[in-house]
């Protein structure tokens, strides 16, 4: 059926989607390199001059840069043994560490940021556990944090983006011709030298597609500078800069620049793959080449991965610890506990609205990505349209988009008189949008690949009896892709519930505000009960996500991987 006759209704589905990405995606782009470039109807490059004449701009933008590098090298250090014990070697209980090495990337850095800074704060449990312990003194507590929380920052992004490198290294690792290695040892090389000259240039387009997302995350990231009370970095001060859109334009400047980096950087990467392919005639099987560690080996291998899987999420255990405290203060550990922020969270105050809320908007996107990732993939598998590679791009443009970059063109395009599509006064639209529009490359993805999986010879059975496209696509299509859409539509629920970048900048009054936005809001109060319901929230948006991506696991099994790849 690919390539069956274009009907009316394949005109009207794109024309629809036409008017989605030139509204929502096209447009806010368009509209801040406009704001950037020009003013009075001339081209300008004004703006940009201020922004590097300006030392506070230079210094965000110089930190930025060095957090985003110093975070994927540090989780390169990180990834690329773990991708390595776990591809090369056999122990028992492997198959369990490998899906456990992953959950930090469940886990939302926003709300890790919280318990990372309760531990290693000057007067946080580690500095206050070593004072008990007599091994430093108590007036002299040790900077863990570093340059106002700078090095905090860069520790957190690493065990929190860690996962993303891994799921690459694995994937490019288990891809490598075990053939290739027998040979260099065959030839005397030692096990340093076969990994230095064979290994690691086959890796390194798996190490590209996912260091480039690392960097781009990393270097956007706003919620843990926020919570680190760390200013000087891109992200806050475009943060900052939405409330004076209209007075000052360097914010637009910021943003542009921001994107063109973002450009820039998946530039880099593809031309990196076109430059340095490595081509195998065939592969072997991986198992013929695993190592059986024996019980040294395998305790070696828990010992140390386990203890990399404890200390990642080590700061997520302080975040249940300070959700549970009724009391804590200059104590390695809670004095007291109590369920009574829970009792808050859940009730009907402003706590328990932003959970209705979060509930509502990554409801609401969900079934937006659906339909459209139903729509995109059936159009590019089941139609002969044109532009078709357009329609693919747009889809998969949101991966290189930061969510910093669209927010900040939602809040500057859509400040119309129109109330229900002004962010200012009611952001519920856009913010449903929004999500959906930054994850639907998962369902898209996810629907396209169980359409590719699906045999059509059942669906041109179905119309050769007589049954139309609609009819077909509901009766015998969409049955059999169903667990690839249900892990999808699941996936863009589960991280709609705690984006970080488009909450804040976009849910503007409180009654608006999702559990992200009112976390941020709870942790700068100075109610002593504040920042524990702003933990309770955070547990709760971690069980909703965690119980969401389990299942989301079951119904797509070891595909569900290949979601977050680049």
């Amino acid at each position: 059926m690919n390539g069956a006759r274009n009907t009316p209704v394949t005109w009207l589905l794109l024309a629809a989607l036409a008017l989605f990405f030139g509204a929502f995606l096209l447009y806010p782009v368009s509209f801040m390199l406009r704001q950037a470039f020009w003013v009075e109807g001339r081209f300008t490059l004004e703006f940009f001059g201020l922004i590097l004449r300006s030392p506070l701009q230079r210094e965000a933008l110089a930190n930025s840069f060095l957090i985003a590098t110093c975070t994927t090298l540090g989780a390169t250090l990180v990834a690329l043994p773990a991708a390595h014990v776990m591809t090369r070697y056999d122990f028992p209980g492997r198959g369990w560490l490998n899906g456990l090495l992953l959950a930090p990337m469940i886990m939302p850095p926003f709300v890790g940021a919280i318990g990372l800074k309760q531990l290693l704060a000057r007067f946080g449990t580690v500095n206050l556990t070593l004072m008990k312990l007599g091994l430093i003194p108590p007036d002299q507590p040790i900077d863990w944090l570093g340059r106002g929380g700078f090095w905090g920052i860069i520790l957190l992004q690493i065990l929190s983006l860690y996962p993303i490198l891994f799921l690459n290294l694995s994937a490019a690792m288990a891809n490598v011709d075990p053939a290739l290695r027998e040979a260099a040892q065959n030839l005397g090389a030692s096990g340093w030298r076969v990994f230095r000259t064979v290994t690691l240039p086959l890796i390194l387009p798996g190490w590209f597609a996912g260091a480039s997302i690392v960097f781009i995350w990393s270097f956007t990231d706003l919620g843990a500078p926020l919570i680190f009370g760390f200013s000087r970095v891109v992200s806050v001060q475009i943060f900052d800069s939405i409330t004076e859109l209209n007075t000052n334009p360097a914010g637009y400047a910021l943003v542009v620049l921001v994107l063109l980096l973002t450009a820039l950087v998946f530039l880099a990467t593809k031309h990196l793959f076109a430059i340095r392919r490595h081509e195998m005639m065939g592969r072997g099987h991986a198992g013929e080449t695993e190592v059986r560690l024996g019980r040294r080996g395998t305790t070696l291998a828990w010992l140390g991965l386990g203890g990399l899987l404890a200390l990642a999420l080590l700061p997520h255990a302080a975040v249940v610890a300070q959700s549970l405290s009724a009391r804590w203060f200059f104590t390695p550990l809670p004095e007291a506990w109590t369920f009574a922020h829970y009792a808050e969270v859940l009730g009907g105050g402003q706590a328990g609205s932003s959970v209705r809320n979060s509930l509502l908007y990554a409801g609401l996107s969900a079934l937006l990505d659906l339909v459209l990732g139903v729509t995109i993939a059936w159009l590019l598998t089941r139609r002969r349209i044109p532009f078709a590679s357009v329609l693919d791009t747009l889809a998969m443009l949101p991966l290189a988009l930061p969510g910093l970059v669209l927010a900040f063109g939602y809040v500057a395009g859509f400040d119309f008189d129109l109330t229900w599509l002004n962010p200012r006064y009611n952001p519920t639209l856009l913010l449903i949008i929004s999500y959906a529009v930054r994850r639907l490359p998962y369902i898209v993805r996810a629907a396209y690949a169980g359409f590719q999986q699906t045999s059509q010879a059942l669906e041109e059975a179905s119309a050769n009896l007589g049954a139309g496209p609609w009819r077909t696509l509901r009766r015998i299509t969409l049955p059999l892709v169903f667990a690839n859409l249900a892990a999808g539509t699941v996936l863009t629920f589960a991280y709609a519930m705690l984006e970080v970048s488009d909450s804040l900048i976009l849910a503007m009054r409180e009654q608006y505000f999702p559990i992200t936005k009112m976390i941020y809001e709870l942790m700068g109060k100075v109610e002593p009960a504040a920042p524990s319901v702003a933990c309770a929230l955070g547990v709760v948006g971690m069980v909703i996500l965690m119980g969401s991506l389990l299942l989301a696991s079951r119904l797509l099994g070891r595909r569900l991987g290949q979601l977050f790849r680049a």
